[in-house]
């Protein structure tokens, strides 16, 4: 599959508003991404269209609107943003990213807690990829 070109800010902040919603009118997408930041109408159907020829929405016609849905889930997103980030930061060092979050960003011991059970989930798993 082809690699669909990356997501900005305001294009992830739109798209996140698509999945909460899971469809959407502009109307209703812009209320949605109104609680989280101040972006216009015109700018939200902006982001929208871009989504949309980026391959991250589709569309239907319902009436005279436009209902926008996701086509690419955001687990999927953040999976390839995740593999590029460490690809581009790290040389595909996933241990050198978790180090450098768990080092520079601390952790509570409750995150700590859970990081480790999640080590020992994978660590007893048959497939540790």
């Amino acid at each position: 599959m082809a690699k669909r070109p990356e997501l900005s800010k305001g294009e992830l902040t739109v798209a996140r508003a698509v999945w909460r919603l899971r469809e959407g009118s502009v109307g209703s997408i812009h209320e949605e991404v109104s609680h989280a930041v101040a972006m216009d109408y015109s700018t939200v159907q902006t982001y929208l269209r871009r989504l949309e020829a980026k391959g991250y929405l589709r569309t239907k016609r319902e009436g005279r609107n436009k209902i926008y849905s996701a086509k690419v889930q955001a687990t999927q997103v953040i999976r390839e943003t995740v593999r590029d980030l460490v690809g581009r930061l790290f040389d595909g060092e996933v241990v050198a990213m978790v180090n450098h979050l768990v080092r520079d960003h601390g952790m509570s011991k409750e995150d700590l807690q859970e990081l480790r059970s999640v080590l020992a989930e994978l660590e007893d798993a048959d497939d540790v990829s």
